[in-house]
């Protein structure tokens, strides 16, 4: 009888997993925006730099219905299966877990036995899920020790609350609503956790009807969009702390903790200030003594807004002279080293050297996109590109840095109202820091779709939490 193994892809610790066999697909959520009725996708992008087809899609499967908006998926178990207490050790890294943020539907797609060819083989229809947690508009799946979790930005009816609930690992059913106490958490968007410190922390955005139509800016001078962190008890299900950024801080989005297990902190990232049009980015740490230890956060990075033509502007930024950086996603390398920083509306990405956590160092920034600039892929010097770097995934090693250049179909109309062509670059780091794109990677999307997420054969530096430093 062959013996019963974890899962090949999973490792106990970062630095053993950055030692992983390199990835030679990478599966990308397809948004359909052509308005003909079509249905979004789940692209397979070829990255193995020795293959005739790398940079290409070389599989795509159809989701049965329209609306989705297929939104942050991911893996059904990670490497934090081998923490000790984790009842499903020997579950595999295979299927795919991907919510419709409109829909309300979750898909879930077998990668095996043909990775190329990923199978629909489960769909949890919107009904089911919110009479089972709760919720509606799921968001965002991480895969934890005991369940898969994902976050519903809102209620049924698509006002608040929003919050987390849980899948079951092997059949996929919800579980429930993950909280026990909320306390005065009401607007949801990101979590994460430090499993060696039994925290998990979430962020903020807003709930469907705030967010579905487009950014709405009444909601915005006032304020109203998310701006704090709430801490949790991971283990007692628990609302511990609230850490407020400050009123003028609008939209804290996407969370990074560290890797190592063993340290407490994170980086949140935040879109725009209501002061002068800056994104940042935001430490949470802990302070203080076991015995009296509190969780505190501070500004790290500031991004400012570029002056611009207001001819070239959206209706939307006209009256502002400038374009803001939007910061819409963050990753975070696997060693805790480098913090990637994708800037929507100015076309930047941003590598900042964290190995001093509070006191971040630019180490690297490439251009390509872009409100105002457009700036172009350097295979294509000729074509003016629209979108810019939006969702980033950073392979084990840390070499590689994919990104694509969709944020949200209600969004991308109101800052690119030209209509996005959908694309997915790739940079190629140093590792003593710098980075620079792969002049022979850049993968156009078919007419009207939009990549969104990506996610890594075998992992990435997302997929993962760790037990062990």
């Amino acid at each position: 009888m062959a013996p019963w193994r974890p899962d090949p892809t999973f490792y106990p610790s970062p630095r053993l997993a950055a030692s992983a066999p390199r990835e030679e697909l990478a599966y990308v959520a397809l948004l359909n925006a052509s308005g003909n009725g079509g249905t979004d996708a789940m692209g397979v992008v070829d990255v193995n730099p020795d293959s005739p087809e790398y940079g290409k899609m070389v599989g795509k499967v159809d989701m049965p219905f329209p609306g989705d908006e297929l939104h942050h998926f991911g893996w059904n178990a990670c490497s934090s299966h081998l923490c000790p207490w984790a009842p499903h050790a020997h579950v595999e890294r295979r299927y795919l877990v991907v919510p419709g943020i409109h829909s309300s539907r979750i898909h879930v797609l077998d990668t095996q036995p043909d990775p190329r060819n990923p199978k629909l083989v489960k769909v949890i229809e919107p009904d089911e899920l919110m009479e089972r947690t709760g919720y509606s508009a799921p968001h965002t799946v991480h895969c934890g020790p005991d369940g898969i979790y994902l976050n519903g930005l809102g209620a049924p009816d698509g006002d608040g609350p929003g919050g987390i609930f849980v899948l079951d690992h092997e059949t996929f059913e919800p579980k429930g609503a993950w909280e026990l106490d909320r306390g005065p958490q009401f607007l949801s968007y990101d979590f994460g956790w430090h499993l060696g410190q039994d925290i998990l922390v979430s962020s903020e955005w807003g709930t469907p009807n705030m967010v579905k139509d487009g950014l709405n800016p009444e909601l915005l001078l006032a304020g109203k969009y998310g701006n704090a962190l709430h801490v949790w008890d991971l283990r007692r299900r628990k609302h511990l702390q609230t850490l407020e950024l400050g009123a003028q801080y609008q939209m804290t989005l996407e969370l990074r903790p560290a890797r190592d297990p063993s340290k407490a902190y994170g980086f949140a990232g935040v879109v725009i200030s209501l002061e002068d049009l800056s994104a940042s980015v935001w430490l949470w740490y802990r302070e203080g003594s076991n015995g009296a230890s509190r969780w505190a956060v501070k500004k790290v990075i500031d991004i400012p807004a570029e002056p611009a033509d207001p001819e070239l502007l959206p209706p939307m930024l006209k009256g502002f002279g400038a374009v803001p950086p939007l910061v819409t996603d963050l990753n975070l390398s696997l060693d805790d080293r480098f913090l990637y920083v994708s800037c929507w509306g100015t076309g930047q990405m941003l590598q900042y050297d964290v190995s001093d956590p509070f006191h971040p160092r630019q180490t690297g920034s490439v251009r390509i996109g872009g409100i105002v600039d457009r700036a172009a892929h350097p295979s294509r010097p000729d074509v003016p590109l629209n979108g810019g770097p939006q969702m980033v995934e950073v392979s084990r090693d840390g070499r590689r840095v994919y990104f694509t250049n969709s944020l949200y179909s209600p969004w991308d109309a109101q800052f690119y109202p030209d209509g996005i062509r959908g694309w997915m670059a790739k940079l190629d780091v140093n590792p003593e820091g710098g980075m620079a794109l792969d002049t022979a990677f850049f993968m156009e999307a078919d007419e009207g779709m939009r990549p969104h997420q990506v996610r890594l054969q075998g992992g990435d530096a997302s997929s993962d939490s760790f037990c062990f430093p």
